[in-house]
Formats: C-alpha cells, structure tokens, sequence
C-alpha cells in the first residue's frame, strides 16, 4: 500500500559551534515561530506517525501472508488483484488527503478549517461515488480481464471505493491540524480490522469473497472512526476557492505512483495463470517494502526542503542528505533479504509459493526490491521539487507509467521480464531526473559576474597559514599548546622554515580538513573591498547558518534575516554568540584578518574564515566593515572543487575521500618533532 506523504520534519541540526541569544521587547504577532519551537512539535509528530507506519506495515504483512496460506496461490491471486485496484484509486484518495491537509495547516481559525474540509469533504464524495459507479458498471469487463471467479468481488469494490476517497479527506483534515496520534491510531485501526476480518470471514467460508470483504470492511470503518472532525456542523458552511494547479499537481503525482507501483500485478493477473499471478504478488508484497521505508525519508523531507524557499543552493543538501539515506534504508534492506534463507520463506508463504519454472522466492524477490528502490530514489527528487514549486517531473513520472504499463503489456513472456522491463524503465527515469540536477551542481558555482576587485599584494600560503592560525587559537583544541607556542602565533617569523612547519602542524590540528579542500595552484592576495562589493560575499552553508539563511547563503540576506530573529526574546546560543562578537569587533579584540576564497576577480566569494565575525561586525554598522577589516582572498580556477566554495555530490565525494586518505595524519606527532629539533639544535 502506498503511504501518504505526511508533512513531518527533519531532526534539527546541530553542531557544537552553534550558539545564539535574542532580544526581548519585540511584539511577538509580528515575529516568525522560532524554527527550534517548530521542528520540536512536527518531529514529535513525525516519530507519532512513524511509529504508527510501522504498526500498520506490519498489520499488512500479517494481512497478505494470512491471505495468501490460507487461500493458496491462486486465491491470493484474486484477492490482491482487487485489492491492486483499490491502491490504483488511492491516488486520488492521497490527493484529497495531501491538499486538505495542506490548506487546513494554513488556515488559522477552526471556522476556517471546517470550511476547507466541506468543501473537499463534498467534492471526495462525489468522486467517490462516481468512480464507485463506474466500478460497478464495468465489474463483467474487470472480472473477464482480471480472470475473478465472479463479478461479486468487483461490487464489493466499488462500494469500499465509495468510502475509500473521503476517507482521504478525513485524514487530511487529522494531519493538518497536526493531530498525529489520532491519525496514526486510525490507520491501526483498518489494519487491524483487515487482519481481523480475514482471518474470521475466511474461517466462516467465505474465501476470497471474505478477504475482499474484510478490505473494504476496514476502509468503511476507519472513515466512520476518523477523529477529531469538524462533524455534521461544517455541512452548514460556505466552501472556499481551493487551488486547481496544486489539486492537479498531487493528482498527477501520485496517478503516477500508484500506477507504477501497482498495475503490474493487475497485468500479471491478466497475462499469467492464478498459480504464478499469486506466486508474483508475494514477491511484489514484499519488495515494496522497501518503498514503505524509503517513503518515510520523504515525509520527513518534504516540509524541510518546503520551508527552505526556492533558491536550489539551500534546498541542495536537503536534497542529497535525502537521497543518502533512502540509498542507504534501500542498500541494508536489499542486503537483508538477500541473507533470508530460502526455507524461511517456503515457512512464511506455505510450499505452494514454490514453483517449479522460477525455483524459490529469493531471486526474483531481491530483484523487484531493487527496482523499488531505483524507483524510490525518483521519488525523493519529484517530492522535492514537488515542495518547492509546481514540479513538471510529475508528468514525466506520469509519462514513464504509461511506458510501463505498455512495457509489460508486450514484453510479459516469463515474470523475470516483468521485473527487468520495469527495472529498465525505472532507471531509466532516475537517469533522466538526475541529469539536470548533476548540471546545476556539478556545473561552475553560481556564474555571476561583478565588477573586478581591487588586488593587493601577493602573500605566501605560510602568511595565510599564520593569519589562519591566529583566529583558531583561541579554541580548545589548543589549550595544551598556547603558553608554549604563543609567540609562535602572535609574533610569526616567515623566514623560519621550522615555525612555519609548526604553525601549520597546529593549524591542521583544528582545520586540517578545510585547508586540504583548497586547490593547490590556489594563489593568495589582499584585496581592498568596496560596499559594493559585500553583495558578492557568501557563507559556506554549516548547519548554523542554514538555520537562517531561508534561501540565501549571501552575506547581506543572512544579516538582515539574523536582525530580525535578534527581536525574538528567546536564548539561543549562536545570536548570543554573535552579540558578544559585535562588542569584541568594535573593541578591536578579534582578529582582523577575513579569508576569503573565489574563482577569480570578478566572481562570487565564500567565506573561509571569519564568518561569525563579519556577521557580528555587519550587524553593528555595516559601513566600518571595511575598514576595521583586512581582506585576503585565495583565487583558483578549480575553487569550484572545493565543497567550502560549491556544495554538491562531486565536492563532497572529494572531501570525504581526503578524510579517509588522512584518516592516520596525527598533527600533534608533527609538532613534537619539530620541537625536538628546536632543542637539538
């Protein structure tokens, strides 16, 4: 069953330098929700709704594997190929869900809100009701091509359907005014009134009929138990203008999704005997729970990547963290279901699931697993672009299940073809979301051009290495050091290759990681800065400034969005950090030296060091940032390797590379040697 996409946060990120404080006096209507008070409250509801996912995805384990030994091959056959046409109709019940839901979380009154669900709740029924018409109408064609023993199956599922798309409305309603228990206690309970009717209506006789029935039993009954609910009070309201291009946005979507997450088995069933039908939908049944997992990364990344604005710089690393961890969720589950032993699933699904053409489960179950999870990778991309704008990959999705069901349609001679036609189809769509994204952000950062900065003298990388070290100094990581090497740092001598050599030992102890990062053909030079030239500036995206950045890495959209969270009377460290700084900048008590790094003169540059004290310095008055000051900039043309200058899939690969390639470096044995020397000599 395909999961609804509930808006659910990340967990919040931290690092030990973030640090903060506000100032209080400021109205609170005219300020935002502090981000900190935000994520806290959906992630509470994200691990409510996760927990729940995982109760439900197991109800409907117990579901299918019951069905299938209680019914045989054959009668699973039938049983899931109903039940495939009811997850074909939960696209629109997730669309009803996704735009409630969506609508009733921006609408501040419960009068409001009520309003939002009678207008959806009335346009779900007359859907409902009229696709449950059309099933009804059309059950002698549908029991003909899906091979049904009679045409009762289909009216049972055209009256589940009836219920089935309001249902979405109901729930949509539940998550959007971010009632998450309720909501995960709901769908609990239509699986367990599935598990439940199943065992008992098949125990009774009824056979397939029975599992087909307990199905839409539960549908019927989570709709009736769905609380909390504006009730029959909301009937009495005016409707109000619902928004068409998201409405068809979630239609085309998620059409697509159930499409190609489902019709092959309604193709099976039409194209393959019921023994080897049934024997394809238990391989189906689990493979896809890889897409259940995977779609919890998409939950949570959804309403992230929504709130980060549209500017694709910030939105990247949502992206690509996403994309991480499903591989990762897909890589330890496909790796799991390879180590099951054969017997184990001839004991889940009973001997009759082994038949004599295909051999055991296993093979062709870790290979519909891995086409799941091509698939899910997809997913991650189109949702994203799905949070940020209205997203043209959900017509290409819809395109690519149109492939694969013609795909299957006339390459169908063994169930492994199935499989490989959609695995080739799949990716085939990852290949083609995926090569606009490596462009953008494999391609040179950010190409804009400004006027050509005013170029100093050239420095040696030991005088930037100093400079570096003396802004450093001062962290913990130096405590067992400062009184020995103290005049080595305030007082440098260039022309002593051994303090050299040692300056660089200490400064690789803390930033040993970031300077590796820079090309080495990087050449170093002060330049003199203009007010015009602040515009160009930018913070490398750390987890603080991602907090406020809201889109914009650059050094002025940061400022101006960090003076207004200053009005906020709250305690966090990293604004209390900067107010400190602001007073030490103006006092003259902080390094004055800002590295900056950039492709050339006339391109954008990034911040190396000295993001914290700039921020502080711009905050008091921006006019005396220049000069109170001194800008050295390091130019190469491959900066754009660098992941402290361009953040993407190529920069981070190189960075984590270089860790482990100095993963045995021990900067401290450096420096003990060098001061051994010192003493010899």
């Amino acid at each position: 069953m395909v999961a609804a996409p509930f808006e659910t946060p990340t967990m919040a990120e931290t690092t030990k330098d973030d640090v903060g404080t506000g100032v209080a006096g400021a109205n609170p209507e005219d300020l935002p929700v502090p981000a900190k008070t935000l994520r806290s409250k959906l992630l509470g509801g994200s691990l409510t709704l996760l927990a729940g996912s995982g109760l439900v995805g197991l109800t409907n384990l117990v579901y299918n594997v019951a069905t299938a030994r209680l019914l045989g091959p054959s009668g699973f056959a039938h049983a899931t190929a109903v039940y495939t046409i009811l997850m074909l109709v939960s696209g629109i019940t997730l669309s009803f869900q996704v735009v409630c839901a969506k609508y009733v979380a921006k609408t501040g009154s419960p009068k409001a809100q009520a309003a939002v669900f009678a207008t959806l709740h009335q346009r779900s029924w007359l859907a409902g009701i009229a696709i449950g018409l059309l099933l009804f109408l059309c059950k002698q064609p549908l029991t003909a091509y899906l091979n049904l023993p009679n045409a009762f199956l289909i009216t049972l599922l055209a009256v589940g359907t009836a219920f089935y798309i309001p249902l979405g409305v109901r729930r949509g309603y539940i998550q959007g005014i971010h009632a998450f228990g309720p909501l995960a206690i709901n769908f609990i309970v239509e699986g367990l009134v599935r598990v439940g009717g199943v065992f008992l209506l098949i125990e009774l006789g009824m056979g397939v009929r029975g599992a087909v029935l307990a199905c839409m039993l539960a549908v019927m009954i989570a709709y009736f138990g769905a609380w909390p609910s504006p009730g029959l009070a909301s009937l009495s309201l005016r409707g109000i203008a619902i928004s068409f291009r998201e409405g068809l946005q979630a239609i085309v979507f998620f059409s697509g999704q159930t499409i190609i997450n489902n019709f092959d088995i309604v193709l099976v069933k039409h194209f393959f005997p019921s023994p080897e039908a049934g024997f394809y939908a238990a391989v189906a049944l689990v493979g896809r729970l890889v897409n259940m997992c995977a779609w919890s990364v998409v939950n949570t990344m959804f309403p992230v990547s929504a709130g980060a604005g549209s500017d694709e710089e910030d939105g990247s690393p949502v992206l690509f963290t996403s994309l991480l961890l499903v591989f990762l969720i897909l890589s330890v589950l496909i790796f799991g279901l390879w180590l099951v032993p054969s017997f184990l699933w001839k004991m889940l699904f009973g001997s009759h699931f082994e038949l004599d053409m295909y051999g055991a489960l296993a093979p062709l179950l870790i290979l519909y697993a891995v086409m799941t999870g091509v698939y899910s990778l997809s997913s991650v991309i189109i949702t994203h672009e799905m949070s940020r704008k209205i997203a043209n990959t959900s017509w290409l999705q819809l395109g690519f299940s149109g492939a694969l069901v013609l795909g299957v349609y006339l390459l169908h001679h063994t169930l492994r073809e199935v499989i490989l036609v959609q695995l080739v189809l799949m990716i085939g769509l990852l290949f083609l979301l995926t090569m606009p994204l490596l462009r953008a952000h494999c391609a040179p950062q950010a190409m804009l051009s400004y006027r050509r900065l005013r170029v100093g003298r050239r420095l040696t990388e030991e005088e930037v290495m100093a400079e570096f070290l003396r802004s450093e100094f001062h962290h913990p990581e130096f405590d067992e050091y400062r009184n020995q090497f103290d005049h080595l740092v305030r007082d440098p001598n260039l022309k002593s290759s051994r303090e050299n050599a040692v300056r660089q030992a200490l400064l690789f102890l803390r930033r040993g990681p970031m300077w590796r990062e820079l090309p080495a053909d990087t050449t170093w030079f002060e330049v003199k800065l203009t007010a015009a030239d602040l515009d160009r500036i930018r913070f490398f995206p750390r987890a603080q400034w991602r907090r406020v950045a809201q889109g914009s890495f650059y050094l002025t959209d940061v400022v101006e969005r960090i003076r207004i969270q200053l009005k906020s009377p709250n305690n966090d460290r990293f604004f209390g950090k900067l107010r400190l700084l602001s007073s030490s900048v103006q006092d003259n008590l902080v390094n004055p030296a800002v590295l900056l790094i950039g492709v050339n003169e006339t391109g954008p540059l990034t911040i190396l060091d000295g993001n914290h004290r700039m921020a502080a310095a711009m905050l008091g008055d921006s006019a005396s940032v220049l000069e109170q000051f001194r800008f050295i900039c390091g130019f190469s043309p491959q900066m754009t390797r660098c992941c402290w200058y361009a953040t993407n899939v190529n920069t981070l690969l190189r960075y984590f590379k270089n860790l482990v390639r100095y993963f045995t470096y021990d900067p401290e044995s450096d420096i003990d040697r060098y001061e051994e020397r010192r003493v010899l000599d």
